[in-house]
């Protein structure tokens, strides 16, 4: 089964192909990373633009696997997400057992949460379940009780920026299987299986945006976005030394460090600044134009989860930063100053295949999204009611964004099980 997926981001849109054996081993064959245009702070401000790096990087892909990509799932980010955590509730007979079912009904009523303004739902992620009050419990199947909660957390999308990466999509000549939150789809890709057992915090550094999650024991119970990103290092660089954006991105990646004690003292950067002859400058005063923007980034990360959860110390355990721009030297030890927590760079765990070319920060997203839909594919479905079933034309079920984020518990549970 050959399945693919699409990271659109600010500086890049990467493509992975991976192929999902029948024993479910999941070999990646295919990768594809072309430059962005056409978006901003992960939205689309150019479609044509956006189309063409689109089929750019799934023709690259494409050419590595020797197949075609015909279906994919795509990452979303961006500051118009928007996420909450909502209950919901069903009641129980008495006398009868927690079915699937009930479980359901329970979720739905999660779902009715009202955001503000024109938004789509893209996940639906239960936390945990409480019967009478007893709280704790992931799996309520078969329980006896009389009255079902769930927390839920949802993710929602702005329809307008949505419509736009499907159209993006489309045009491209592919078809969109299904959204994924970006930090959701990062953290498949990058968690270890003793992460899955605790509270970590997941920091997705990309070029317009930040992407912030918190794993409960392997599952979403927080995410945000933050509309600050490798970008901002850059042009502050080429602010502060008046040189084109474009070298100061070169720079920062090449000489960049986030503390000034990293930084090598006696590496002497010759710039040329527009209209001036060739400035040098030392290697620790370009982390010192660094450092800011990256604290800035990491503090407004440990704001959203301090608000959301309470004291980052208290609710987490682990630190795991990801992303293109998560690769500055001394970035995890900026990180565990500020955070007083461990941290790690994340980078794609428990693939096979071209592990030497996705095995980097920059692919974590892309890499996510082809384990998610490994994932899907080797649940088998369960039965629905059938006023609520969907099935294609072959008279199978769906396997959409919607319906796997919200639909019988037995397939929620699995989401995590398979990964490593």
């Amino acid at each position: 089964m050959i399945l693919v997926g699409l990271d659109v981001g600010t500086t890049k849109v990467t493509a992975v192909i991976g192929e999902l054996s029948s024993d479910g081993i999941l070999d990646i064959i295919g990768e594809g990373t072309v430059p962005s245009h056409g978006l901003r702070r992960g939205v689309v401000t150019n479609l044509e633009r956006t189309t063409e790096s689109i089929r750019q990087a799934i023709f690259q892909a494409e050419r590595v696997a020797g197949v075609k990509a015909e279906r994919v799932w795509v990452g979303v980010a961006g500051a118009h997400v928007r996420s909450v955590t909502s209950h919901g509730l069903a009641a129980i007979r008495r006398g009868q057992q927690i079915t699937a079912t009930d479980v359901e009904r329970a979720i739905e009523q999660a779902k009715a949460y009202p955001f503000e303004g024109d938004f789509e739902l893209i996940h639906a992620l239960p936390l945990e379940f409480r019967v009478d009050g007893q709280e704790g419990i992931r799996d309520p199947i078969g329980m006896a009780g009389v009255r079902l909660e769930v927390d839920v957390h949802l993710v929602a999308g702005s329809k307008g920026p949505l419509t736009n990466l499907r159209k993006a999509v489309e045009d491209a000549g592919l078809e969109l299987q299904g959204l994924v939150l970006q930090a959701y789809a990062s953290g498949l890709a990058v968690l270890s299986p003793e992460e899955l057992s605790m509270t970590v915090m997941l920091v997705d550094i990309g070029g317009g945006t930040t992407d912030v999650a918190v794993f409960r024991q392997g599952r979403l119970a927080h995410s945000a976005v933050i509309p600050l990103g490798g970008d901002h290092v850059s042009q502050d660089i080429a602010k502060l030394l008046q040189i084109p954006v474009e070298e100061a991105e070169r720079v920062a990646k090449k000489y960049g460090a986030a503390l000034p004690e990293l930084a090598d003292p006696e590496l002497v950067l010759e710039v040329s600044q527009e209209g001036a002859a060739q400035v040098s400058y030392q290697a620790p005063e370009l982390a010192r134009i660094i450092r800011p923007r990256l604290r800035e980034i990491l503090h407004l990360a440990r704001q959203s989860v301090d608000e959301a959860l309470g004291p980052l110390e208290i609710t987490v355990g682990k630190v795991i930063v990801t992303g293109g721009a998560s690769m500055v030297r001394g970035l995890e030890e900026l990180a565990r100053k500020q955070f007083n927590l461990p941290v790690r760079l994340g980078k794609p765990l428990g693939v096979q295949g071209l592990t030497d070319v996705v095995a980097s920060p920059t692919h974590s997203t892309a890499v996510g999204l082809v384990r998610h839909a490994a994932n899907l594919a080797t649940q088998a479905p369960l039965p629905r009611r059938p006023s609520r079933s969907k099935t294609s034309q072959a008279g199978k079920p769906t396997l959409n964004a919607e319906s796997a984020a919200s639909g019988l518990w037995e397939r929620i549970k699995g989401m995590f099980k398979n990964f490593f």
